[in-house]
Order: C-alpha cells, then structure tokens, then sequence
C-alpha cells in the first residue's frame, strides 16, 4: 500500500518501506497521482524538478525509477513489478480494487459514510468519518516542494478540511457539540477566513452553552474581513450571528441541518444538464486527435477517473468542432450530466469570462438557487466539487484564454472528463494538473479534400478538380475557411468553380490580427468573398453587428441597431445566415464566431465613418434602455425611476411586452446582453445610458439572486456617472450597489451605499429617492436585530415620503413602521400603521405593496391573539403574493399561515403550509427553511 496523506510512503505487507530523497518522493508521489496512467519523462522532469531541472535529469529519472523498483523488490518480489516501462514513459499499476492508495481508502470510507448518513445511520456515518481522517499522518505530501506537487497537495488538503467538518456537522447532529468545539477551534485558527467553518465553531459553542464566545467569533470574523478586504460576513454566517443575538428556540431543534453538508444535492428529481451544442455535421480527418480523447475513457467506455484534455491550435482550426463532436459521440458514458462553457477568451469585444462566472454558471446548472450559491469564491469552487464527486459528468470549457480561468473550474477527484479549448497551450496546466494536450494544425491536403468534398458534393469537385483544388490551396487547410467556401459554393450550384476560384484568389491577403505563423493568413479573403455576396443592405447590417456587445442579438435589437423595421431585419439576418457570415443558433437569435466578429468591425471602421457608427450605437443602447425600462414597469408598476430617461435616438423601436409574463421572459433571454450592454455603453461615453440602464435592471437581477454581476454593472454605472458629473446617477448607482449588498447580506456595506446615496439625493431635493434609502437602511438595520435604529429611518422615510407626496411611497413607510411595531411588543400600534397603509395600497392598486402589508398585519393579529384574523390576513397576503410569482415571499407568508393556523388549533392544516412552504424554499435552497423543518419536526 502507498501513502499520500501525509509524507509519501510505500509498504509492502504492512511494512514501512522508507522512500530516500524529495526527489524520490516526488518521482513516487507524481506516478501514484496518476495511477494507471502513463507518464512521459518530460512531464515526469517538469513535475519533479519544475524549473530547475538540471542537465542530467532524463538519466537521474531513469536511475530513480530503478531504485524505486529495487526498494519494493527487497521487501516483496511482487512489488518491483508495479512500475511498468511504456513507451517513453512510465506507468504505476495499481490493482483494480482501488484499496492499494490511502487516497482511494480514504474517498471510498467518505463515500460509504455519505450512503449511511443519508440513511439515517448516523452513528455508523461518524465512526467511517472517523476512520476516514485516522488516515491522515499529516499534511498531504508533506515534505515535496514542487509547485506541480504542492497544487495537488492543496486540493488534497482542501479535500481533508471538508470532511473535517463533515464529521463535525454530525457530531454536533448527534448532540456532541462539547466534543467538537477543540478541533473546530483549531481548524479555525489555521485558516480564519472559512466562513463555513466559522459557522460551525459558532454552532459548537452556542450549543456547549458559551453564547458568548459564539458571538465573539463572529465579530472575530467580521472584524478580519472588514480590516483586510473591506468586506462583510456572507448572508449564512450574518444570519446564525442573528439567530444566537435572539436565542433563536427553533435553533437547537433545527441545528442538525444548519450547517450545509459537504455535499449539496438539489432537492427533489433533478433534471441532468445536456448543455452539448449539437454536433456539427461535417469533421475531416482528426483521427489521432479522436483515439487520444477516446483513451480518457477506460476500456469498458467510462471515466476511471478524473481526466482533462486541452485541445490546443490557432484561430478557426477546428479546436470547438472536435471537442463537440467527441463530446456528442461519447455522451451516453455521462449519465449525469453534460456541460458546456463558452469561456469567451479570445472575443474581440467582450472580456473573458471569470472562473467565478463560470462556476457560477455551472452551479446554476446542477439546480443550485441562487439564495445558496456561497459569496466567496473558493466557497463555490468546494460546492461545485462536492456536487460532481461521484458523478460521470462530460464538462466542455471552450475558447479558454489561461490557466487562472481553466483550473479552478476542474472536478478534481470526480469520475469526470474535462476537454478544454484554447489558443494558447495553457502550458502551466499541462505541467501541474496531468493534463493531455492535443495539438492541431492545418488540415492535410488530403483532409481538406475530405472537408471540402462532403461539403459541397463529390461530382462538383470531380468536374472541376484544379479549380477545387486552387480554393482548398487559397484556405490554407483552416477548417473555417474552407467551410465558409464550402457553404458559399454548395449554395450556388450555378457557379462554376473555376469563376469561384479566380474570385478568391484575385482578392486581398488576410486579417491582420492573424499574419506570420498563424496558417489562417487568407482568411480575411474568404470573409470578404461570402461579404460581397450580400447585398448592401444585409452587409451593411453585418458591419453594425460587429459593434454589438454580444454574445448574441435578437431580430427587434437588430432592426433598431440598423434604424430599419424587423420585417426587414429578419430578412437581411436571413441573407447573412445564408452565406454562413451569421449564425441562428436559437430560433430568432443570431450569434457570430469570433473571427466574424472582428472581420465585420474592421469593415465597419472602414466603410461607416465614426459618426454613423455611434448613432448605430446610440439606437442600440435605447432599444435595451427603453425595453428594459417597459419590462420593469410591467413588473413592478410603483417602481422608483429617474425623471426621464437618457435622450432617444430616432429610428429606434423598443419590443412591445404584453404582460408581466413576457416582461419576465425578456429580461431572462437578454440578461447577458444587457450586463454586456451597460460595459458598452461607459466604454462609448453614453454614461447616462450606463447608469439609468444599470438601475433599470436591478430590481430584476437582484430577485434572481444575481448580486455578483449587480454589483459589477453598478461599479460601471458609478464611474460613468462620476465621469459626467450626474449626482442623480450617482445617487442611483449607490443605492444599487446596496441593494446587492443587502441581499448578499453585507449589512454595513450595504448601510454605506444607503448613506451615500442619501447624501446625493438629499443635494438634489429628491425627497422620494432619500426616503428610500433611509428604507433600505432601516431594513438592514432589521436584519442585524438592531429594531430602535431600523423604527427611528422607517420614521425618516414616512416623513420624506409625506412631503414628496406620494402615497404609494407612504402606504410602504407605514407598513415598515407596523412590522417593526409588532416586533418590539407594540402591536395595536402596528394594527393601526398597517390598516393605514393597507387602505393605500388597495386605492393605489399597489399589489406587492398590499401583500406585504397584510403580512405585517397577519404578524401583528397573531402576537395579539386574535388568531382567526391572522389566519385570514396571511390568506390575503398568500392569494397577493401568488399573483406577483414571487416564490420567497409566497413561501414566507405560507409558513406564516401556518404558524397561525397551529395558534388557531388548526393542526392539519397547519402541516400543509408548512408542508407547502418548505417545498418552495427547498427548491430556492433559503436558510429559513431549517425554521420550518424544525416546526414539522415537532410532536402534533
């Protein structure tokens, strides 16, 4: 058996067999992380010795391999025989039990505990835990300095701190909370930044009887992140800091599930993800590039284990055609799930994507709601990693720019395979991560024949074989070119090739950005021969595509980005489609391959002088500003807007939304166009359509839990507005970054916007606007249980919104005061503030207004007694709140009925909301379900 967990070590019959040397260590360490698989000695010497590799090491690997064997020889003559020579490389096999590596144990005892815990074999659950860590002889790799060794290491390590805390979460479960506290605080004092382990340590304590020193980790933490990051604790660790302040008496009943466990699977029967772009229909040649990707998988056709491939080449080589079509070919060894991430690294107009981003994205699609994704990055990394451990899943990371994107993204120890798609070599990941890289070049003469031949049909080729054979010469073997040839060319059967040929061979050399080594240097020749195809009208649309922000655009956004109607937009996008120079890959939607892109802005430069093109800009930018606009008012008619929006371009005609419904479902299908829209718009000094734009969305994505890219676009939207000297866009911009601050559940970030804010409007007499940011104060106020500080701004807010003099405004300053009443024991004065402003709200037509004013209402009965009325307002408030489609606050006013059903003696009924509750705010992920878990937990 060999040992990772700790310093590398080999026995043989239980026998220590010590390993001399880091070097040795490491040579040892590399072939056992990749078990079974083969190591070249390049890699080998890049993961031993990294950078400083002397002259020598090719021969020192092969004189440490053969000691390595003689040592295991010595003890066992089995043994020696484990290192196999393959090619020029090596191989550690290892048998096919997986038992020979602490590792494999180690994963497989974690697995087994997993499947007694969900069974409700708690005890069993923590003594495999337990017998999982015992393996552990101290840090993982202990000893080896290798930066390829030490990056896995870290993971391995990570991999320890969870399942630490794993078997604390069940400890604490099963009511050992004193047993736990030692180990926890120690964890905590090696890595204080882990809010999670914080959370936990807090739980161990309040539940040992020391409340104090509970909350004294916490402001431990707060005070940590606020000195050195200027951040606030994540909305998890605030709101069990708030439960303990309150002594929570659901907490101790409920604290088994407080803690997310290590490994997070959605609720009920998930859908599995099948993200694969359809396989394109025609791949020439490839084969060795397809063996190789074939040989990730094991013999039986399925993932033995983790395996990444990068599929490396220059632009428009074919890198995304094969990772598709291997991916389409092999999809049926992932059962749980395909993914597909188009990282965007090499896009001429848009930055590429995050790995937060990205793994945002990728949590979103294994069913994670919002309201549960971690603030912290390496939080979701760890979730991410915990939802694919054990699962067969295919993940597609395409057009990659580096190694800080790609890495993080990779399941680690999970059966699964990663293909990765770059133009750059990614070479520190080749080095560290055990990754098989894949080369392509130009296509063989042979190949682009194949390519070419199946495209445009055998017979034309035949008839015309010289003049075939000039195009596949001008196309240099670039698979893009030759299929935008191809497509040109099987489009028009009438043409002969040979007039074809003279045409593309007459024009000019290729796109800049693509000279000296790169083979695509006639690909700007094949742009321009399918351009000129069009007609004037359709090339001069392509031209303005090229200044959309992206990644796609819908028929209404194109006609107002080219001042026309979307009869004739439709049409012109049609031409394009047809000569391959756009792409519908939703119906409807039109996107363009990156080559495209920067084709159609060079062209743009060239031909429409800089005037034309901002007002091609300007069009655009008020297509998604006025939209927007329509669809927020559509969803929330009381909203809070500027005085007018930004100035209105002509020829611009905003989509025309029927409903709330469809309000909803545009600002979903756009959403990545308007983040990128706001970006565009401060790059081209249309600072007011940066921030009014910004601010229009954010009601939008703050309900979608979205508070990462809200805070991004209101950074954007808060520069622009300091560059033009506009205080309202300022005032608008902070009171949108607290918003997202709020609902992340930074507190006192959020409370500094509000401030700020405040300060602006105030300078500009909007009463309106400060009474909603003394709104926002009091609620965060609210939250942290400070109630006299949130009474005394819901009161400022009452009072601005009297003198501004609108009564919707007024009827959500009543309310406030009425809940917060309620909460502090005086509650015949929030009956009083509440039927005020119910009264207002029903004359105003303030739906979402008078849902939540009935809540407060129903609250205010129930603390009163008078149960039967309580009963019938959080029935209003539900039937309201149903109406809006807004899940969280029908899942609260539920559980509220609930509560007061129970008061009422209503027992069974009471079951049912509570029933009903808890299934929304499962499917949300929302912490407040452990409160009505606990209430369903209860004796009848």
């Amino acid at each position: 058996m060999f040992g990772l967990l700790g310093p590398v070590q080999a026995f043989v019959d239980g026998v220590a067999v010590p390993v001399a040397g880091p070097r040795s260590q490491a040579l040892l360490a590399a072939l056992l992380l990749e078990r079974d698989g083969v190591l070249p000695v390049d890699r080998l010497i890049d993961l031993v010795w990294g950078d400083e590799a002397p002259a020598s090491a090719r021969v020192q690997v092969q004189n440490r391999v053969a000691g390595l064997r003689r040592l295991l020889r010595d003890v066992d003559s089995d043994a020696g025989g484990l290192i196999q020579t393959q090619g020029s490389g090596y191989r550690l096999r290892l048998p096919a039990d997986r038992g020979q590596l602490d590792v494999d144990v180690f994963e497989q005892q974690v697995r087994e505990a997993e499947r007694h815990a969900v069974s409700g074999s708690d005890e069993t659950a923590v003594k495999l835990l337990g017998d999982a860590l015992s393996l552990w002889r101290g840090p993982a790799l202990d000893g080896l300095e290798s930066p390829a060794i030490a990056a896995a290491a870290q993971r391995l390590n990570e991999r320890r701190t969870t399942v630490r805390l794993r078997w604390a979460e069940m400890e604490i479960k099963l009511g050992r909370a004193v047993e736990v506290v030692g180990e926890l605080a120690e964890l905590s004092a090696q890595d204080p930044w882990h809010e999670k382990l914080a959370g936990q340590l807090m739980t161990a304590l309040y539940l040992s009887d020391r409340r104090r020193d509970a909350l004294r980790v916490f402001d431990q933490v707060r005070q940590r992140l606020a000195d050195e990051l200027g951040l606030d604790p994540g909305p998890e660790l605030s709101c069990l800091r708030d439960r303990i302040l309150r002594n929570d008496p659901v907490l101790a009943t409920a604290i088994a599930t407080a803690v997310a466990p290590a490994v997070v699977e959605p609720r009920g029967a998930p859908t599995v993800p099948r993200q694969l772009p359809g396989a394109f229909a025609v791949l020439a040649g490839r084969v060795e590039q397809l063996r190789r990707l074939d040989a990730l998988l094991s013999p039986d056709g399925d993932p033995a284990r983790a395996a990444v491939a990068v599929i490396e080449g220059p632009a428009g080589i074919g890198k995304t055609t094969l990772a598709v079509h291997w991916a389409n070919r092999v999809v049926e060894h992932f059962g749980d799930g395909q993914f597909y991430v188009n990282l965007r690294g090499f896009s001429p107009d848009r930055a590429p994507m995050s790995a937060a981003e990205a793994v945002r994205g990728l949590l979103e699609s294994l069913q994670v709601p919002a309201q549960r994704i971690p603030d912290g990055f390496d939080a979701r990394i760890g979730m991410y990693r915990s939802l694919l451990a054990d699962k067969r899943a295919l993940i597609v990371l395409d057009n990659a720019r580096d190694v800080a994107q790609v890495r993080p993204l990779l399941p680690g120890t999970s059966r699964c395979v990663t293909v990765v798609t770059s133009r750059d070599r990614l070479f520190g990941l080749v080095v560290t991560d055990a990754v098989h890289l894949l080369s392509l070049g130009v296509l063989s003469a042979a190949e682009a024949h194949e390519l070419f031949t199946r495209r445009v049909g055998p017979d034309r080729v035949t008839a015309e074989p010289e003049a075939a054979q000039m195009i596949m010469t001008r196309c240099a073997g670039l698979p893009l070119a030759l299929a935008v040839v191809a497509a040109r060319v099987a489009a028009h059967p009438e043409f002969p090739l040979s007039v074809l040929a003279d045409e593309l061979c007459g024009s000019p050399g290729g796109l800049d950005s693509l000279r000296g080594a790169d083979p695509a240097s006639d690909v700007r020749t094949v742009f321009s021969w399918s351009y000129a195809r069009v007609g004037a009208p359709a090339a001069s649309l392509f031209r303005l595509l090229g200044l959309h922000p992206g990644p796609d655009i819908g028929v209404a956004a194109a006609a107002s980005l080219a001042g026309t109607d979307e009869r004739v937009a439709r049409r012109l996008l049609a031409e394009l489609a047809d000569v391959n120079l756009v792409t519908e890959h939703l119906a409807g939607r039109y996107t363009l391959h990156d080559l495209l892109r920067a084709y159609a802005v060079e062209q743009a430069h060239a031909i429409d002088d800089a005037a034309h093109r901002r007002a091609a800009v300007h069009r655009m930018l008020d297509h998604y500003l006025r939209t927007a606009h329509a669809a927020a008012v559509l969803r929330d008619p009381h909203r809070m807007d500027p005085n007018s929006l930004a100035t209105a371009a002509p020829d611009v005609s905003p989509e025309s939304l029927a409903d709330g419904d469809r309000a909803l479902a545009w600002l979903t299908v756009e959403q990545p166009v308007l983040l990128a829209a706001v970006a565009m718009a401060a790059r081209a000094g249309f600072d007011t359509h940066a921030w009014q734009l910004a601010w229009t969305i954010t009601q939008f994505l703050n309900r979608q839990g979205r508070w990462d890219d809200l805070i991004a676009i209101q950074h954007v939207a808060l520069a622009a507005a300091r560059r033009s000297d506009d205080r309202a866009g300022q005032a608008h911009a902070h009171r949108g970054l607290a918003v997202a601050h709020l609902g992340r559940g930074g507190l006192e970030q959020a409370r500094g916007h509000y401030r700020s804010a405040l300060d602006l409007f105030g300078a500009l007499g909007d009463h309106a606007s400060q009474g909603y940011a003394h709104l926002g104060i009091n609620i965060a106020y609210d939250r942290e249980g400070r109630l006299d500080d949130a009474l005394r701004h819901a009161r400022h807010a009452l009072d601005l919104f009297r003198t501004a003099g609108n009564p919707a405004d007024v009827a959500k300053a009543l309310n406030g005061i009425g809940w917060l009443s309620a909460q502090i024991g005086d509650e015949r004065t929030a009956v009083t503030y509440c039927r005020e402003a119910l009264a207002i709200h029903l004359e105003t037509g303030d739906r979402w207004g008078a849902a939540h004013t009935w809540d407060s209402l129903g609250y205010a009965e129930h603390r009163l007694g008078n149960h039967a009325a309580a009963v019938d307002c959080y029935e209003h408030a539900l039937d309201l709140f149903r109406q809006t489609g807004e899940s969280f606050y029908t899942a609260t006013a539920t559980a509220h009925l609930g509560d007061a059903r129970h008061a009422h003696g209503d027992t069974d009924g009471a079951r049912r909301a509570w029933h009903e509750a808890l299934k929304i705010l499962d499917r949300l992920g929302h912490p407040d379900a452990v409160e009505v878990r606990a209430k369903l937990d209860r004796p009848a």
